[in-house]
């Protein structure tokens, strides 16, 4: 367990700031961070660091008539910040680190693979029980790069100030903007502009930092080294099942199979095997077929039902049934229907008893279920024990509602997608490099879905080179998976440190 400096634990109200900014009444929300310090045993060398958590405000330039009229509080961000002692800062990297939902707080990243202290939640043979415990993380990213993890408003404990609409945060534009400030306010007032920096995003966390990328570079000149994308989704029409849109039902193929295959439906075949016939399916024959509609030959048909059911460990009949087209969703539900089980969504390695089996969409996805009571307990309790940050409202983990009210209003009229902000970031800054993560049990953000988007980044040939990818027999938190996490920490390690530039 990481040593606590109690002696060494103050609070910032970061009073200097709010002076800077003019007269200020006392009932103004103010900066509350914490700082900390502790060491951490790495076999033959420790890791000295200092740990700050608490919200900063973020403010708003604010006009009257044409006029300047201060800056107005709009929201308080929480915020974790790692950096080691003793390192020179010009040549220390710094890692931004996020999860996404739209409504994750940065839990998982923080406490399952980058921070310096990890849960122990288990794994699908080998669940932890309650109460849950916390382990020293010798694989933290914290021995290569200083670390901040963000709470997008509305998660974790950031909210927005009396009489501010939480609303006004969640959406594409006003969500990169907020985090944008963050970053900027936090590499100014660490005096780290000479850092090099990366920005880490899981999920809808990789649309927030590809957008981040080129938003950081045109409103600020703050031009990043590298983007780590865990679980990436850069192109929401990949994996959202709408009429009229079938790039879904064959770029999730691979993943069904994959999962099948972790159940026993191909038998002793290698899973790189049967891997390579699904992506080889759902590039060419199964998008075809789709395309044909109607207009399919009853031999064509059968054929590509027969293909599609044997890949898939569906049954031919539901495939036929659902006219070629298997929803997500409905997948995880039919698969294991006959042992009366439904697999995960965010991991199809998991599996959880479904109470009626004539479901068409499961009623749990326990790879969600079954490891997030212990993100849960043991970060409420490592942010207050040991980080010495105290505050009474509930650290939102994963707000639904958030997700729910969620606006793309910027992209009406066109997919919602980031490839052009990417795009123009990486021809801006040739330097700019992307790491992107896979699991093929990933049932939310499929790898085959994220290579097909990469091909489509409008960039030169020559920066193709700065793309490497990385995959892992586990699911969109494929660090819950142990071999997966260790494999993965070095991965990520050795891609910061080729991309510092230093």
């Amino acid at each position: 367990m990481p040593e606590k400096n109690t002696e060494a634990t103050e609070r910032t109200d970061s009073a200097e700031n709010a002076d800077a900014k003019g007269a200020q009444t006392s009932a103004e929300p103010r900066d509350d961070i914490v700082t900390t310090r502790h060491t951490l045993s790495l076999g033959d060398r420790e890791l000295v660091y200092t740990a700050r958590a608490g919200r900063i405000v973020l403010r708003k330039e604010v006009l009257k008539d044409g006029a300047f009229d201060g800056h107005k509080p709009k929201a308080e961000v929480f915020l974790t910040s790692y950096t080691l002692d003793d390192a020179d800062p010009s040549s220390r990297p710094v890692t931004f680190a996020f999860n996404g939902g739209p409504g994750s707080s940065s839990i998982w990243l923080h406490m399952g693979l980058f921070g310096p202290r990890r849960v122990v939640s288990g794994d699908v043979d080998d669940p932890e029980p309650p109460p849950y415990r916390l382990a020293d993380n010798t694989e933290t990213l914290l021995t290569h790069s200083d670390l901040v993890f963000i709470d997008p408003v509305s998660t974790g404990y950031s909210r927005t100030v009396e009489g501010e609409k939480p609303k006004d945060f969640h959406g594409f534009t006003p969500d990169v903007e907020a985090v944008g400030e963050v970053i900027r306010l936090w590499t100014s007032r660490n005096e780290r502009w000479l850092s090099p920096k990366f920005v880490a995003g899981e999920s809808y966390g990789t649309v927030r930092a590809a957008a981040l990328a080129a938003h950081l570079q045109q409103r600020h000149g703050l031009y990043l080294n590298g983007l780590l994308l865990i679980s990436s989704v850069l192109d929401l029409g990949t994996v959202m099942f709408n009429e009229g849109n079938d790039l879904p039902y064959s770029l999730y193929v691979p993943t069904y199979a994959a999962i099948a295959h972790y159940h026993g439906k191909h038998g002793d075949r290698p899973l790189e095997e049967v891997l390579a016939e699904a992506e080889e399916f759902a590039s060419r024959d199964l998008p075809w077929a789709l395309a044909r509609g109607a207009r399919l030959s009853a031999e064509e048909r059968a054929d590509v039902v027969a293909r599609l059911a044997r890949l898939t460990g569906l049954s031919e009949s539901y495939v036929d049934r659902v006219n070629l087209r298997i929803e997500h969703v409905r997948f995880f539900t039919e698969l294991l229907r006959d042992r009366g089980l439904t697999t995960g969504r965010m991991d199809g390695r998991f599996t959880t008893w479904e109470p009626d089996g004539g479901r068409e969409h499961m009623s749990d996805d326990a790879s969600i279920s079954r490891i997030i009571g212990a993100y849960s307990a043991t970060f409420n309790h490592y942010v207050r024990s040991e980080l010495g940050y105290a505050n009474d409202l509930p650290y939102e983990i994963l707000s639904l509602d958030v997700n729910r009210e969620w606006s793309y209003s910027d992209f009406e009229g066109r997919p919602i997608s980031v490839v052009h902000d990417l795009s123009a970031a990486m021809r801006a800054n040739p330097h700019l490099k992307v790491h992107v993560a896979c699991g093929y049990y990933d049932g939310a953000t499929p790898h085959f879905a994220a290579e097909h988007v990469l091909a489509q980044l409008q960039i030169p040939d020559e920066l193709r080179s700065n793309i490497e990818t990385a995959y892992y027999p586990a699911g969109h938190m494929m660090y819950v998976h142990e071999p997966s996490r260790v494999q993965q920490s070095r991965d990520l390690a050795e891609f910061v440190a080729r991309s510092s530039n230093r």
